[in-house]
C-alpha cells in the first residue's frame, strides 16, 4: 500500500490545493450567495472525486482497498453531479449533502489510514483530516438552523484545514517514496 500511496503522492497535493482554494474562494467573498455555493461545492467534490477515481484506476491490481477508493470517488462525483443539477435546492438540503458526503469521506480516510499506519510509522495526517471530515459533517447535523452564512464560513474553515492536511500528508508521502530514501554506509 505505501508503495501505491507513494507512487501518488501529488493526488493528495492537488486535492489538498483544490480545498484550499475553495477555502480562500468562501473567505474572499462571505456574501456568497447559497446558489455559488452550491456550484463551489459541486465543483470541488466532484474534482476530488475524480482524483480519487484516478487513483483508484490507476493501482487497481495493487490496492486491497480499490472498492473502498473508487466508491469515495463515485461518491464525491454523485454528490458534486446533483448539487450543480438541482441549484435551487434549499440551505438545508444542501447543509444534509455535504454533511452525508463529508461524514463517509471521514470514516472512509480513517480506515486507509489506518490501513498505512502499519506501513508508516507516526503517520496522522490522514487520520486528522478525516476527524476534520467527521467534525464538519456533525457540526452541520447539529446546526443545520445555522443558515447558508454560517454554512460559508464553516466550510471555509473546514476547506482550509482539509486542505493543509492534505497537502502535509502528500509531503510526508513524498519523502517516503523508496526512491528517495538514503543508504548510509
Amino acid at each position: 500500500m505505501v508503495e501505491i500511496l507513494t507512487r501518488y503522492w501529488w493526488a493528495f497535493i492537488a486535492r489538498g490545493v483544490c480545498a484550499i482554494a475553495l477555502g480562500v474562494m468562501v473567505f474572499a467573498w462571505p456574501a456568497i450567495t447559497a446558489a455559488a455555493l452550491i456550484i463551489l461545492f459541486s465543483v470541488y467534490a466532484f474534482a476530488d472525486g475524480v482524483f480519487l477515481v484516478v487513483k483508484a484506476i490507476g493501482s487497481w491490481k495493487a490496492r486491497d482497498d480499490r472498492w473502498l477508493l473508487l466508491f469515495e470517488g463515485l461518491l464525491g462525483i454523485g454528490i458534486g453531479v446533483v448539487a450543480f443539477l438541482a441549484p435551487g435546492v434549499t440551505a438545508i438540503v444542501l447543509l444534509f449533502y455535504i454533511a452525508a458526503w463529508s461524514l463517509t469521506t471521514g470514516i472512509l480516510e480513517i480506515i486507509a489510514a489506518i490501513r498505512l499506519r502499519k506501513e508508516i510509522e507516526r503517520e496522522v495526517w490522514w487520520i486528522l483530516s478525516g476527524i476534520a471530515s467527521i467534525i464538519f459533517a456533525v457540526l452541520l447535523m447539529v446546526f443545520p438552523g445555522s443558515g447558508i452564512v454560517g454554512l460559508v464560513w464553516l466550510l471555509g474553515v473546514y476547506a482550509a484545514i482539509f486542505g493543509v492536511l492534505l497537502i502535509a500528508l502528500g509531503i510526508r508521502l513524498r519523502l517516503h517514496r523508496p526512491d528517495k530514501k538514503r543508504t548510509h554506509a
